[in-house]
């Protein structure tokens, strides 16, 4: 059954807001790591492309993942699955716009997946508590500003470019050395350009531009790029990488079990949040982590 979102606004100036407060995310809990639920609304991606499309499907989805234990809902409107093409902004918004509206006046922390500086725009003024951009803001010149414009959190992940041509960038001396520095570097230009240091997160984009041994050696290492002093939030959730353990033919829903796994392992070395597809098994997972680390099941 459909969770009923009801859409609420006024008008103020001529301009259209939430009539409830933005949910707040919140980045200085370092002692429960935070789920965010993954809703696509793309006909492409690599997992789930097509199945969330219409406003209902997106809705119910977004509606099952909170009841599983989700923290917060990342809404996308464009696939950056390897050699994805780009979005019109256009098309992006008229995916992803009605269904932040609809859960961020439900009082539902939104997460907007998205590149574009217009996007991120119109999705904060829609309700959206965070912005996600898997180029860090490199792909759109104009994203450092509408950060600051709207003082929302901002997920700097790390990218050498679009999905078209990453792979041929997967080149590195030491993966972690040198994806912390590139992070480290890319914080410091957003803070030069007035982003809030307070506001930002890192994520070190496993799977972008990066190959399996890459990634399980970022996993691996965790602790090198937490130690940046920022909160980390890992992506791994049914990603090739971990399909490359299964046997052959293994679709990404069958990829559910490992990735709660590195989930789980990710929240022991101190990530933030975990950006999953399977929110119940990844918060059975993460609740038994915490319960072993702090004694308590409180």
């Amino acid at each position: 059954m459909v969770q009923s979102f009801t859409v609420r606004q006024r008008q103020r100036g001529g301009r259209t807001t939430p009539a409830v407060p933005v949910p707040k995310v919140h980045l200085d809990d370092l002692n429960r790591t935070q789920i965010m639920g993954i809703l696509n609304v793309t006909p492409d991606s690599f997992s789930d492309g097509g199945r969330f499309e219409e406003i209902e499907a997106a809705l119910s989805h977004a509606s099952a993942l909170l009841r599983h234990g989700a923290d917060m809902i990342d809404v996308g409107g464009e696939s950056t699955r390897p050699g994805a093409a780009r979005v019109p902004v256009a098309e992006e918004l008229r995916r992803v716009l009605p269904i932040i509206r609809e859960l961020a006046q439900a009082g539902i922390a939104v997460s907007v997946d998205t590149m574009n500086a217009a996007t991120a725009a119109a999705a904060a003024e829609a309700g959206a508590a965070l912005i996600n951009d898997v180029s860090g803001g490199l792909a759109d010149p104009d994203m450092a500003r509408v950060v600051m414009d709207t003082g929302l959190p901002f997920v700097v992940m790390h990218w050498r470019g679009h999905s078209s041509g990453m792979n041929a960038a997967a080149l590195y001396g030491d993966v972690v050395f040198d994806v912390r520095r590139e992070l480290e570097q890319r914080a410091a230009e957003l803070i030069v350009r007035g982003v809030d240091p307070a506001k930002l997160i890192l994520d070190p984009g496993l799977g972008f531009a990066k190959t399996s041994e890459h990634n399980w050696q970022l996993l691996g290492r965790l602790e090198e790029l937490a130690s940046l002093g920022l909160p980390l939030l890992v992506g791994a959730s049914r990603k090739r990488f971990i399909g490359e353990l299964l046997p052959a033919g293994v679709p990404p829903e069958g990829r559910d079990f490992p990735s709660t796994i590195v989930a789980a392992l990710a929240s022991s070395r101190g990530a933030w949040a975990v950006r999953v597809h399977n929110v119940a098994e990844t918060r059975a997972a993460l609740d038994v982590s915490d319960a072993w680390r702090w004694g308590s099941n409180a």
